[in-house]
């Protein structure tokens, strides 16, 4: 008998959203090009799942200017004082949609580690460098609900997404990339994660899926 790893189940699944914030997208001194394209997509999987009452994340970055905790290629400009996704910023927010209603970011509570409650099952949590599981408690929030699979959209693919993808796989979680709704996609880029056993696949198609759960 074949034994099945890999296969989502969206029934334990959760959404999350990676660094979909003001200053990634396109337009921005700091923006990642291709950001706000997939914004629709990545509002799409979103409203689907908070429809189907499956859990969402919301994953961000914030920046203190000044500040040595921060992934080394921008470690020496955030040190001088940059003001990229800086905490309590316009630019630290998420992306316009994302959310039902305009929610500020709780700068302090988030970077103490906490969840930021925007929902009946939909959170805003801070991740200190590119993987969303390093130095959160994002793993044990995870399986404290039962989660199987994690389900990834958002900004800037062989950064943060992949970054988390690779956790979440080392974490025995089945994993999910919308791959039209994830910024700085490209044919070899997806080849390597579907190597890694990483299902991709579009945002209308698990939307569908996941609202048939509702």
């Amino acid at each position: 008998m074949t034994r099945d790893y890999l296969t989502p189940d969206f029934a334990s699944s959760v959404l999350l959203t990676i660094d979909m914030q003001r200053d990634f997208l396109d337009g921005s001194p700091f923006e990642i090009p291709g950001t706000m394209d997939v914004l629709p997509n990545v509002v799409h999987a979103v409203s689907a799942y908070r429809k189907a009452s499956l859990p969402i994340v919301h994953v961000v970055r914030l920046y203190e200017p000044g500040s040595r905790d921060v992934d080394p290629p921008r470690r020496a400009a955030v040190e001088d004082g940059l003001q990229m996704v800086a905490p309590a910023s316009l630019g630290s927010q998420l992306a316009p949609g994302l959310l039902e209603t305009h929610v500020e970011l709780d700068s302090g509570a988030l970077l103490g580690g906490q969840l930021q409650a925007v929902g009946r099952a939909e959170w805003i949590m801070y991740k200190p460098r590119w993987g969303a599981f390093y130095r959160t408690q994002l793993g044990e929030f995870l399986e404290a609900r039962g989660i199987s699979t994690v389900v990834i959209a958002g900004c800037n693919l062989p950064n943060c997404p992949r970054a988390t993808l690779v956790e979440a796989s080392e974490r025995d979680f089945r994993t999910v990339l919308l791959e039209d709704a994830v910024s700085q996609s490209s044919d070899e880029r997806l080849s390597d994660l579907a190597q890694i056993g990483v299902s991709l696949t579009q945002a209308a198609a698990v939307a569908t899926r996941v609202l048939m759960l509702a």
